[in-house]
């Protein structure tokens, strides 16, 4: 299982305030993604994930150019969120330096658009989903009735999208649903983003057969060490 450092964009800086040195008093706390991803590349990130909070917001990207100087520092892919909601917003965040996009549920109700967005990312689009059933079940669908995490999940793969970014899980029974989905959907590569505030969480989520565990406010915060995550994430059970 891959560990992704993610950074939440807010009017171009870091919403949280990193400080790597924090425990210890030593070194410099800042808020500028760029400096943030690097100390997480420096360190084996292979992937960076960037929430654009204005983006998310105005349905369109904003922190453009937090972005570009994400892209500009390191030589890492990156994965955004937040604002990806057409082929357009996607065209100008790979120009901008992003090399895959996450769009939200709401394209799953329009097939047309949804299309038009794989076209324009390829193999690099995922779609965002809370498989949690009471989100689903409030989630402002437009069709008859409110579909399933597998209706979705069918749906997706059907149209050939098969990246999944599945929001928060960590305790025991969202592991143990998220392992289920991992077993009836192998060809899709599931990522999990939020809920894991502990080593315990990693370690469930890696025997539950998830490819990718994003984690921003756990990494940023000093509660899960970047390194400890990804010698546990890369053990075998």
């Amino acid at each position: 299982m891959r560990i992704v450092p993610s950074i939440d964009l807010d009017g171009g800086r870091s919403r949280i305030v990193f400080w790597p040195g924090a425990a210890t008093g030593v070194g410099v706390p800042t808020d500028q993604p760029a400096r943030v991803a690097r100390h997480f590349v420096d360190r084996g990130a292979t992937l960076i994930h960037l929430v654009d909070f204005d983006g998310a917001r105005a349905g369109a990207p904003q922190n453009l150019e937090a972005i570009g100087a994400v892209a500009g520092l390191v030589a890492t892919p990156l994965q955004v969120a937040g604002g990806m909601e057409s082929p357009e917003a996607i065209k100008i965040a790979f120009a901008t330096g992003a090399t895959r996009v996450v769009v939200g549920a709401a394209l799953l109700d329009e097939p047309e658009l949804l299309a038009a967005c794989a076209v324009a990312a390829g193999d690099w689009l995922a779609v965002g989903l809370d498989p949690r059933p009471d989100r689903l079940a409030d989630f402002p669908w437009k069709r008859a009735s409110r579909p399933t995490i597998d209706d979705l999940l069918q749906q997706l793969s059907a149209a050939g999208i098969q990246r999944i970014v599945l929001s928060h899980g960590g305790n025991a029974s969202e592991a143990s649903a998220f392992a289920q989905l991992a077993q009836r959907y192998p060809s899709m590569e599931l990522s999990v983003a939020g809920g894991v505030t502990d080593l315990d969480g990693v370690r469930r989520l890696r025997d539950a057969g998830v490819s990718s565990l994003i984690l921003g406010e756990a990494l940023l915060s000093g509660a899960i060490d970047f390194e400890e995550a990804q010698a546990l994430a890369a053990q075998t059970q």
